[in-house]
């Protein structure tokens, strides 16, 4: 026996009364079936309900062969007289936002001739695929007229037509349907095959914003939020905004200008600091002492390439190798190995093992990075020739 399902009745139930036809335990929970639910089981890429069920909750709903199963945290009675009670605020969004993906998706296809061919509620946004690319302008021009729909406040119903006048209609389908069709009308803009609950005009559904888009397989995948949602995204960005206008003495209106000035000013910045670095890289090289053995440095922040600079330099004073360390005992090394003239990738190996490092390289220079501490790496250069 199929359960009764209130929200195909009326989708702005928020608490009925009904009986519990069975309670099951499954692991931690119970499948609880009721005679009759308005709350609304997984399906059409809508999450579940939630709520509760007396003073059980609802944490899941499913549905199978017709009946509807919550997933609650404590038994019922089977048999008793009980209250289901839905988590009205996300029920409320959960249709804003797909009232709004019906509005969208009716006039992608009207205008372009586009199908949706994917639809995911999730925490964050709404997504819908569609079969062909769509750029900004476009998106923008969709965003309009669907905001216009919600201003019109037209009618949204759901029924089950007949299988002839099913036959009949022209409507919207992910999938090949031939009975028990839900189809979901949005007064002269779409029609939808759809299971799940609906807003009854367009004006609840309250603004419909494109978030973001990009291609998709062939065709665009577009993210997007409504109503309550959309201002609660609203919000966060007004928050950020105002907080990067604050920072940068700016209009928030201005903040992208003052943002990329800044960047350009940073990298300026980074530049002219590692031209700096260079200059006290080959200062510091030039104050090396020439050796017939191995030079090791050492440097507390030094870049890759001023370590490489020193390097170079210092191979061509020594009989050995220059060795260049930049970092501290605590958070390990980074390292360039230079020689003159000999081969290091096949001393890279006994280097690494001697220092606890990683890396190689080709010819006559390797780098990478190094654990041991400073002690055991000048001992190990001090004490050792290494040849290619």
């Amino acid at each position: 026996m199929s359960t009764v399902r209130l929200y195909d009745k009326d989708s702005h139930i928020k608490e009925f009364g009904s009986q519990v036809v069975s309670c099951v335990a499954k692991g931690e929970f119970y499948e609880t079936v009721l005679a009759e639910t308005a709350f609304f089981p997984e399906g059409g890429g809508q999450p579940a309900d939630t709520g509760r069920i007396d003073d059980a909750n609802v944490l899941d709903v499913q549905i199978r062969e017709g009946i509807i199963y919550h997933m609650t945290d404590a038994p019922l009675a089977v048999g008793s007289a009980v209250v289901g009670k839905l988590d009205w605020e996300q029920r409320l969004r959960r249709m804003q936002n797909h009232s709004g993906e019906h509005v969208v998706s009716g006039l992608v296809n009207r205008l372009y001739g586009y199908n949706n061919v994917g639809f995911h509620m999730g925490k964050d946004d709404v997504t819908m695929d569609f079969d062909g690319e769509l750029n900004l302008e476009q998106l923008r021009e969709i965003e309009l007229m669907a905001n216009r729909v919600v201003a019109e406040n037209v009618r949204i119903t759901a029924r089950y037509p007949s299988p002839s006048a099913l036959k009949r209609m022209k409507y919207r389908s992910k999938l090949d349907l031939e009975s028990d069709v839900r189809i979901v009308t949005i007064e002269g803009y779409d029609k939808c095959a759809c299971c799940a609950p609906h807003v009854k005009r367009t004006g609840q559904i309250g603004m419909i914003k494109l978030l973001d888009f990009l291609r998709y397989k062939g065709g665009v995948r577009i993210h997007l939020q409504c109503g309550l949602d959309a201002l609660d995204d609203y919000n966060r960005k007004y928050d950020n905004i105002s907080r990067i206008s604050c920072t940068l003495s700016a209009k928030q209106h201005l903040t992208a200008d003052a943002v990329e000035r800044l960047v350009a000013e940073l990298s300026d910045k980074k530049y002219e600091l590692a031209q700096a670095k260079r200059q006290i890289a080959v200062m510091k090289a030039s104050q090396l002492e020439p050796s017939e053995a191995n030079i090791c440095v050492f440097e507390s922040d030094m870049p890759a390439d001023g370590l490489r600079e020193i390097a170079n330099i210092g191979a061509q004073i020594c009989g050995g190798v220059c060795a260049v360390f930049s970092g501290n005992d605590e958070n390990g090394y980074n390292y360039v190995i230079a020689s003159k003239d000999s081969e290091l990738s096949g001393v890279a190996k006994s280097i690494n093992e001697a220092v606890c490092g990683r890396g190689g390289g080709r010819g006559t220079m390797i780098q990478g990075s190094a654990k041991a501490d400073r002690k055991t790496i000048e001992e190990f250069f001090k004490n050792t020739v290494i040849k290619g």
